[in-house]
Protein backbone atom coordinates (compact mmCIF):
# COMPACT_ATOMS: atom_id res chain seq x y z
CA UNK A 1 0.00 0.00 0.00
CA UNK A 2 1.18 3.81 -0.61
CA UNK A 3 0.14 6.91 0.57
CA UNK A 4 0.86 10.67 -0.63
CA UNK A 5 4.15 10.62 1.04
CA UNK A 6 5.79 7.95 -0.96
CA UNK A 7 4.66 10.03 -4.57
CA UNK A 8 7.51 10.57 -5.99
CA UNK A 9 7.12 14.31 -8.26
CA UNK A 10 9.62 15.47 -10.24
CA UNK A 11 9.85 18.96 -12.44
CA UNK A 12 9.59 18.50 -16.11
CA UNK A 13 11.69 19.70 -18.91
CA UNK A 14 11.89 20.51 -22.21
CA UNK A 15 14.89 18.50 -23.04
CA UNK A 16 12.50 15.39 -22.12
CA UNK A 17 9.69 16.33 -24.92
CA UNK A 18 12.93 16.58 -27.65
CA UNK A 19 14.58 13.17 -26.57
CA UNK A 20 10.56 12.15 -26.82
CA UNK A 21 9.59 13.45 -30.28
CA UNK A 22 12.92 12.01 -31.09
CA UNK A 23 11.43 8.14 -30.13
CA UNK A 24 8.57 8.88 -31.66
CA UNK A 25 9.33 10.13 -35.02
CA UNK A 26 11.63 7.02 -35.31
CA UNK A 27 8.41 4.93 -34.65
CA UNK A 28 6.68 5.82 -37.52
CA UNK A 29 7.63 3.24 -40.22
CA UNK A 30 6.51 0.02 -37.58
CA UNK A 31 3.20 1.72 -35.85
CA UNK A 32 -0.51 1.93 -37.33
CA UNK A 33 -1.29 5.76 -38.09
CA UNK A 34 -4.34 6.87 -38.10
CA UNK A 35 -6.13 9.58 -40.71
CA UNK A 36 -5.86 13.52 -39.98
CA UNK A 37 -5.77 14.33 -36.10
CA UNK A 38 -5.76 11.04 -34.40
CA UNK A 39 -1.89 10.23 -36.31
CA UNK A 40 -0.92 13.56 -34.24
CA UNK A 41 -2.51 12.78 -30.92
CA UNK A 42 -0.73 9.37 -31.24
CA UNK A 43 2.32 10.84 -31.48
CA UNK A 44 2.01 13.02 -28.41
CA UNK A 45 1.31 9.87 -26.35
CA UNK A 46 4.24 7.87 -27.66
CA UNK A 47 6.59 11.37 -27.21
CA UNK A 48 5.21 11.63 -23.73
CA UNK A 49 5.81 8.10 -22.78
CA UNK A 50 9.33 8.06 -23.80
CA UNK A 51 9.89 11.49 -22.02
CA UNK A 52 8.92 9.78 -18.55
CA UNK A 53 11.31 6.86 -19.92
CA UNK A 54 14.05 9.55 -20.33
CA UNK A 55 13.18 10.99 -16.38
CA UNK A 56 13.37 8.00 -14.82
CA UNK A 57 16.83 7.11 -16.27
CA UNK A 58 17.74 10.36 -14.87
CA UNK A 59 16.20 10.36 -11.68
CA UNK A 60 18.34 6.90 -10.70
CA UNK A 61 21.56 8.79 -12.07
CA UNK A 62 20.74 11.28 -9.77
CA UNK A 63 19.76 9.04 -6.65
CA UNK A 64 23.00 6.73 -7.58
CA UNK A 65 20.39 4.14 -7.99
CA UNK A 66 21.95 1.10 -10.24
CA UNK A 67 20.38 -0.24 -13.45
CA UNK A 68 21.18 -1.04 -16.59
CA UNK A 69 19.21 -0.50 -20.03
CA UNK A 70 18.27 -3.36 -22.38
CA UNK A 71 16.73 -3.44 -25.86
CA UNK A 72 12.71 -4.30 -25.37
CA UNK A 73 11.69 -6.16 -28.67
CA UNK A 74 14.85 -6.11 -31.23
CA UNK A 75 12.51 -6.86 -33.76
CA UNK A 76 9.24 -4.88 -33.61
CA UNK A 77 10.75 -1.88 -31.84
CA UNK A 78 14.21 -1.89 -32.10
CA UNK A 79 14.57 1.74 -30.75
CA UNK A 80 12.94 0.89 -27.44
CA UNK A 81 14.70 0.09 -24.57
CA UNK A 82 13.86 -0.77 -21.00
CA UNK A 83 15.36 0.51 -17.57
CA UNK A 84 16.36 -3.05 -16.00
CA UNK A 85 16.62 -2.82 -12.11
CA UNK A 86 18.84 -5.68 -10.30
CA UNK A 87 18.06 -8.02 -13.26
CA UNK A 88 14.35 -7.39 -12.99
CA UNK A 89 13.00 -5.85 -16.36
CA UNK A 90 11.22 -2.93 -15.85
CA UNK A 91 7.97 -2.04 -18.05
CA UNK A 92 6.93 1.20 -17.53
CA UNK A 93 3.21 2.78 -17.73
CA UNK A 94 3.27 6.23 -18.00
CA UNK A 95 -0.19 8.25 -18.65
CA UNK A 96 -0.57 11.51 -19.73
CA UNK A 97 -3.00 14.69 -17.91
CA UNK A 98 -3.73 16.93 -20.09
CA UNK A 99 -7.20 18.77 -18.81
CA UNK A 100 -6.37 21.70 -17.42
CA UNK A 101 -9.16 21.53 -14.51
CA UNK A 102 -7.74 18.01 -13.61
CA UNK A 103 -3.92 19.28 -13.98
CA UNK A 104 -5.03 22.59 -11.37
CA UNK A 105 -6.74 19.95 -9.14
CA UNK A 106 -3.63 17.40 -8.81
CA UNK A 107 -0.96 20.47 -8.44
CA UNK A 108 -3.75 21.31 -5.32
CA UNK A 109 -3.74 17.41 -4.62
CA UNK A 110 -1.27 14.92 -5.58
CA UNK A 111 -3.41 12.47 -3.28
CA UNK A 112 -6.37 12.63 -6.05
CA UNK A 113 -3.78 10.05 -7.89
CA UNK A 114 -3.81 6.99 -5.28
CA UNK A 115 -7.69 6.25 -6.06
CA UNK A 116 -6.95 6.50 -10.21
CA UNK A 117 -6.57 2.63 -11.41
CA UNK A 118 -2.76 1.41 -12.33
CA UNK A 119 -3.69 -0.07 -15.96
CA UNK A 120 -2.56 -2.48 -18.33
CA UNK A 121 -3.73 -3.38 -21.67
CA UNK A 122 -5.44 -6.97 -21.58
CA UNK A 123 -4.00 -7.54 -25.27
CA UNK A 124 -0.61 -6.22 -24.56
CA UNK A 125 -0.81 -8.50 -20.75
CA UNK A 126 -1.60 -11.52 -23.07
CA UNK A 127 1.50 -11.49 -25.87
CA UNK A 128 3.23 -13.45 -23.31
CA UNK A 129 6.43 -11.15 -23.25
CA UNK A 130 6.04 -10.51 -19.71
CA UNK A 131 8.50 -12.87 -16.82
CA UNK A 132 6.97 -13.56 -13.51
CA UNK A 133 10.20 -11.34 -12.51
CA UNK A 134 9.04 -8.47 -14.37
CA UNK A 135 8.25 -5.30 -12.84
CA UNK A 136 5.33 -2.78 -13.19
CA UNK A 137 6.11 0.80 -12.66
CA UNK A 138 3.41 3.31 -13.26
CA UNK A 139 3.62 7.31 -13.67
CA UNK A 140 1.53 10.10 -14.20
CA UNK A 141 2.44 13.14 -16.63
CA UNK A 142 0.77 16.67 -16.66
CA UNK A 143 1.40 18.87 -19.64
CA UNK A 144 -0.56 20.82 -21.91
CA UNK A 145 -0.75 19.81 -25.75
CA UNK A 146 -1.66 22.43 -28.49
CA UNK A 147 -3.97 20.62 -31.01
CA UNK A 148 -6.49 23.17 -32.72
CA UNK A 149 -5.54 25.52 -35.51
CA UNK A 150 -5.92 28.58 -33.21
CA UNK A 151 -3.75 27.32 -30.48
CA UNK A 152 -1.06 26.10 -32.72
CA UNK A 153 -0.32 29.93 -33.92
CA UNK A 154 -0.06 30.57 -29.73
CA UNK A 155 1.96 27.43 -29.43
CA UNK A 156 4.75 28.12 -32.33
CA UNK A 157 5.12 31.66 -30.93
CA UNK A 158 8.78 32.69 -31.08
CA UNK A 159 8.76 32.55 -27.27
CA UNK A 160 7.30 28.89 -26.85
CA UNK A 161 8.59 25.81 -28.37
CA UNK A 162 6.38 23.42 -30.67
CA UNK A 163 7.10 20.65 -33.20
CA UNK A 164 4.61 20.87 -36.14
CA UNK A 165 4.60 17.32 -38.56
CA UNK A 166 3.04 15.64 -41.35
CA UNK A 167 2.74 11.94 -40.87
CA UNK A 168 2.66 10.39 -44.26
CA UNK A 169 0.05 8.17 -45.18
CA UNK A 170 0.86 4.12 -45.24
CA UNK A 171 2.04 4.08 -48.63
CA UNK A 172 4.46 6.09 -48.41
CA UNK A 173 5.56 5.77 -44.95
CA UNK A 174 5.51 1.45 -45.76
CA UNK A 175 5.23 0.73 -49.58
CA UNK A 176 4.64 -2.15 -50.93
CA UNK A 177 8.00 -2.33 -53.51
CA UNK A 178 10.89 -1.74 -51.47
CA UNK A 179 12.68 0.36 -54.02
CA UNK A 180 13.63 4.23 -54.14
CA UNK A 181 11.70 6.58 -53.44
CA UNK A 182 13.88 9.15 -55.42
CA UNK A 183 15.60 11.44 -55.70
CA UNK A 184 12.74 12.72 -54.11
CA UNK A 185 11.47 16.53 -55.09
CA UNK A 186 10.31 18.90 -52.49
CA UNK A 187 8.84 22.31 -53.70
CA UNK A 188 6.69 24.72 -51.34
CA UNK A 189 3.93 27.50 -52.82
CA UNK A 190 5.14 29.95 -50.19
CA UNK A 191 6.49 32.79 -50.62
CA UNK A 192 9.33 32.07 -47.45
CA UNK A 193 11.95 30.34 -46.97
CA UNK A 194 10.81 26.80 -45.38
CA UNK A 195 13.09 24.99 -42.63
CA UNK A 196 12.31 21.16 -42.73
CA UNK A 197 13.03 18.10 -42.04
CA UNK A 198 12.05 14.77 -43.99
CA UNK A 199 12.61 11.50 -42.14
CA UNK A 200 11.94 7.76 -43.30
CA UNK A 201 14.28 4.94 -44.10
CA UNK A 202 17.14 3.64 -46.40
CA UNK A 203 17.34 0.78 -48.37
CA UNK A 204 18.45 -1.89 -45.07
CA UNK A 205 15.34 -0.04 -43.28
CA UNK A 206 18.03 1.89 -40.85
CA UNK A 207 16.21 5.13 -39.77
CA UNK A 208 17.44 8.30 -42.18
CA UNK A 209 16.64 11.86 -41.83
CA UNK A 210 17.52 14.97 -43.96
CA UNK A 211 17.52 18.94 -42.92
CA UNK A 212 17.31 21.56 -45.65
CA UNK A 213 16.03 25.08 -46.32
CA UNK A 214 13.53 25.14 -48.89
CA UNK A 215 13.37 28.28 -51.01
CA UNK A 216 9.72 30.17 -52.35
CA UNK A 217 8.68 28.34 -55.04
CA UNK A 218 11.48 26.79 -56.12
CA UNK A 219 12.14 22.89 -56.50
CA UNK A 220 14.60 21.40 -54.17
CA UNK A 221 16.08 17.81 -54.66
CA UNK A 222 16.84 16.22 -51.69
CA UNK A 223 20.17 13.92 -51.81
CA UNK A 224 19.49 10.94 -49.95
CA UNK A 225 18.08 7.57 -51.01
CA UNK A 226 14.82 7.23 -49.48
CA UNK A 227 12.76 3.97 -49.56
CA UNK A 228 9.92 5.04 -47.72
CA UNK A 229 8.87 8.47 -46.67
CA UNK A 230 7.74 8.46 -42.53
CA UNK A 231 6.85 12.35 -42.24
CA UNK A 232 7.86 16.01 -42.87
CA UNK A 233 8.96 18.41 -40.30
CA UNK A 234 8.82 22.10 -40.39
CA UNK A 235 10.37 24.56 -38.58
CA UNK A 236 7.12 27.10 -38.93
CA UNK A 237 3.52 26.37 -40.54
CA UNK A 238 3.55 27.07 -44.11
CA UNK A 239 1.19 29.55 -45.45
CA UNK A 240 0.52 27.53 -48.63
CA UNK A 241 0.75 23.75 -49.67
CA UNK A 242 3.95 21.60 -49.95
CA UNK A 243 4.60 19.18 -52.44
CA UNK A 244 7.04 16.32 -52.33
CA UNK A 245 7.60 14.06 -55.70
CA UNK A 246 8.65 10.66 -56.18
CA UNK A 247 10.00 9.55 -59.65
CA UNK A 248 9.14 5.61 -58.83
CA UNK A 249 6.24 6.45 -58.28
CA UNK A 250 5.32 8.58 -60.20
CA UNK A 251 3.62 10.93 -57.68
CA UNK A 252 3.51 14.41 -55.86
CA UNK A 253 1.53 14.39 -52.63
CA UNK A 254 0.44 17.60 -51.52
CA UNK A 255 0.15 18.81 -47.70
CA UNK A 256 -2.47 21.53 -47.45
CA UNK A 257 -1.31 24.68 -45.02
CA UNK A 258 -3.71 23.06 -42.40
CA UNK A 259 -2.45 19.80 -42.54
CA UNK A 260 0.41 19.86 -39.59
CA UNK A 261 -0.03 19.06 -36.23
CA UNK A 262 2.01 20.17 -32.91
CA UNK A 263 2.93 16.89 -31.49
CA UNK A 264 5.16 18.66 -28.32
CA UNK A 265 4.07 17.79 -25.15
CA UNK A 266 4.30 21.15 -22.53
CA UNK A 267 5.03 19.13 -19.59
CA UNK A 268 4.83 20.15 -16.15
CA UNK A 269 5.12 17.28 -13.40
CA UNK A 270 5.97 13.75 -13.21
CA UNK A 271 4.63 11.92 -11.12
CA UNK A 272 6.30 8.29 -9.58
CA UNK A 273 2.94 6.27 -8.38
CA UNK A 274 4.58 2.72 -6.89
CA UNK A 275 5.45 -0.79 -8.66
CA UNK A 276 4.61 -4.01 -8.48
CA UNK A 277 5.46 -7.29 -10.25
CA UNK A 278 3.62 -9.34 -13.50
CA UNK A 279 2.88 -12.06 -11.46
CA UNK A 280 1.01 -9.87 -8.56
CA UNK A 281 -0.36 -7.69 -10.71
CA UNK A 282 -2.25 -10.26 -12.76
CA UNK A 283 -3.62 -12.20 -9.27
CA UNK A 284 -5.21 -8.88 -7.85
CA UNK A 285 -5.98 -6.99 -11.06
CA UNK A 286 -9.91 -6.67 -12.06
CA UNK A 287 -11.38 -5.82 -15.61
CA UNK A 288 -11.92 -2.55 -16.93
CA UNK A 289 -14.14 -3.18 -19.74
CA UNK A 290 -13.28 -1.32 -23.22
CA UNK A 291 -15.26 2.34 -23.12
CA UNK A 292 -14.93 2.69 -19.54
CA UNK A 293 -14.36 6.55 -18.11
CA UNK A 294 -11.35 6.11 -15.73
CA UNK A 295 -9.26 8.66 -13.71
CA UNK A 296 -6.59 9.24 -16.88
CA UNK A 297 -8.93 9.11 -19.93
CA UNK A 298 -12.33 10.08 -20.89
CA UNK A 299 -12.85 6.75 -22.27
CA UNK A 300 -10.42 3.80 -22.33
CA UNK A 301 -9.45 2.55 -25.93
CA UNK A 302 -9.38 -1.75 -25.14
CA UNK A 303 -9.89 -3.95 -22.53
CA UNK A 304 -7.57 -3.55 -19.32
CA UNK A 305 -6.26 -4.87 -16.35
CA UNK A 306 -5.72 -2.68 -13.03
CA UNK A 307 -5.33 -2.32 -10.20
CA UNK A 308 -5.63 0.81 -7.75
CA UNK A 309 -2.91 2.83 -7.64
CA UNK A 310 -3.23 2.85 -3.79
CA UNK A 311 -2.60 -0.29 -3.34
CA UNK A 312 0.99 -0.60 -5.48
CA UNK A 313 4.12 -0.84 -3.68
CA UNK A 314 6.84 2.52 -2.67
CA UNK A 315 8.96 3.01 -4.95
CA UNK A 316 11.44 4.27 -2.89
CA UNK A 317 10.98 0.24 -1.30
CA UNK A 318 11.69 -0.71 -4.52
CA UNK A 319 14.90 1.29 -4.73
CA UNK A 320 16.59 0.06 -1.04
CA UNK A 321 15.98 -3.39 -2.67
CA UNK A 322 17.71 -2.83 -5.94
CA UNK A 323 20.83 -1.17 -3.80
CA UNK A 324 20.61 -4.73 -1.79
CA UNK A 325 20.66 -6.61 -4.80
CA UNK A 326 23.97 -4.48 -5.94
CA UNK A 327 25.52 -4.38 -2.39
Amino acid sequence: MIDINDLITIPYTPDLTEGGITLACRSLPRIYNPIGSSSFDRLRRIAASAAVELALRRFLNQQNIPFTVRSAAPFSEPDRFDVSLGGHRCDLRSYLISHRKQITALRKEPGLLLNAPALVPLDQYSIGSQSAEDIYLFAFLTGLISAASSELKQSTAPNLPGYLIHVMPKTWSRPPAWIPLGPLTLKSETDEILTLEIGGQDAAREFLTRSLELPARTRCVVDADFYSLSYIHVKSKPGARLGVFSPSRNETYLIKSNGWGNIWVYGMDIYFTGWMSSSEFRQRARLIPEGSRVFQFDQTRSKNLAVTISDLKPMKELFERVRKWKG
